[in-house]
């Protein structure tokens, strides 16, 4: 789906398909070396139940439990990507706002269920930052991601909750929250916030992306309409047990020490990136997800010799509000991305 030039259909595994896959992925946003292999035979037990139908019930409460709140306000779905495609077709509004650049599945849904969707452009300039009073009075649906991807960038709890109005969804993707060292700035807690929905995703931390489970946190009233958009059975029985499994005490501890991890990965990498300033390169930020985005000159030429040097990046022109100039980037082990600048420095010399 192209949009003002933008395809929003365009992802970062993308990259790394056909004659991509044997490049060092940092491309896209899933944590590596995952699934930790306790969770491996933890889904691997539930084979055996592959005859019954699927049960989302204890799933379900063990989600509610991890985040305080009743079973009622959770919905558990195939990946975020198919509560973006609820929330589509289920909500009845008539002006909703997308605010860019961000993941694009929301917005392909949303024009996918037939509805005019609205932009609202943060700029480089203003470190991505977003400033409430862009945001439309009359829009009854936002939708905004935090941290962002692609731009890394945290927003302040207090700025998205300000958001809400009487009559008006707001919608949180939250699917990277857990790599942020106490997901301080989360809103998956909270039910003050009226119309607050809030999305997550498990694949990212847990390495789950071809199982496919997410889940949605919103007021009863509209996880049933929701619900009711939903075919029956939706999320298979060995992600029903990966769900559950991903939110017990073990896995919240493993994911708390995972995401300090990533800050210090992260601030290696960008460490190295400072390296590149006098040959223009520049970070959007401050960085707070596992992923930097950059802008540097040539890029698409950059980004091909990358790849040539065994390096599979973020081409960033598919986000709206960004060109061809932004590359986003994977935060990786140490070694590899030691391994990935000295490709980098190699990439941009020939420029």
């Amino acid at each position: 789906m192209r949009t003002d030039g933008h395809d929003l259909r365009h992802h970062g595994d993308a990259e790394v398909r056909d004659d991509g896959s044997a490049l060092v992925d940092l491309a896209v946003n899933v944590r590596a070396d995952t699934p930790p292999e306790w969770l491996r035979t933890h889904i691997a037990a539930s084979l055996s139940s592959l005859a019954a139908y699927p049960d989302g019930r204890a799933a379900r409460a063990a989600v509610a439990a991890r985040h305080g709140l009743r079973p009622e306000r959770v919905l558990l779905t195939a990946g975020a990507a198919e509560a973006f495609v609820l929330l589509a077709r289920a909500l009845k509004v008539r002006r909703p706002v997308v605010v860019h650049p961000q993941f694009t599945e929301p917005e392909a849904a949303l024009r996918d269920a037939g509805h005019s969707v609205d932009r609202v452009l943060l700029r480089a300039a203003d470190g991505f930052r977003l400033d409430p009073a862009a945001v439309p009075e009359d829009a009854d649906l936002v939708v905004v991601g935090n941290p962002t991807n692609p731009t890394s960038v945290l927003h302040p709890a207090a700025t998205l909750a300000g958001l809400a109005r009487p009559g008006r969804f707001l919608v949180v993707d939250e699917a990277f929250m857990d790599a942020v060292p106490g997901e301080r700035e989360a809103l998956a807690d909270r039910t003050d916030v009226p119309g607050l929905i809030v999305l997550r995703s498990l694949t990212k931390t847990w390495g789950l992306a071809g199982l496919r489970i997410g889940y949605v946190l919103a007021a009863p009233e509209t996880i049933g309409d929701l619900e009711r958009a939903q075919p029956l059975w939706p999320v298979s029985t060995p992600a029903l047990a990966a769900a559950e499994a991903c939110v017990s005490p073990r896995a919240l501890a493993e994911a708390a020490h995972a995401a300090h991890r990533i800050a210090a990965d992260r601030a290696h990498l960008l460490a190295g990136l400072a390296e590149f300033t006098p040959a223009g390169l520049t970070v959007a930020g401050p960085a707070e997800a596992p992923f930097v985005l950059i802008r540097l000159p040539e890029a698409p030429t950059v980004r091909h010799r990358l790849r040539s040097l065994g390096y599979a990046v973020r081409r960033g022109d598919t986000f709206p509000g960004l060109d061809d100039q932004w590359l986003r980037l994977a935060v990786r082990d140490r070694g590899t991305t030691n391994g990935f600048l000295a490709s980098l420095r190699r990439a941009i010399a020939r420029t």
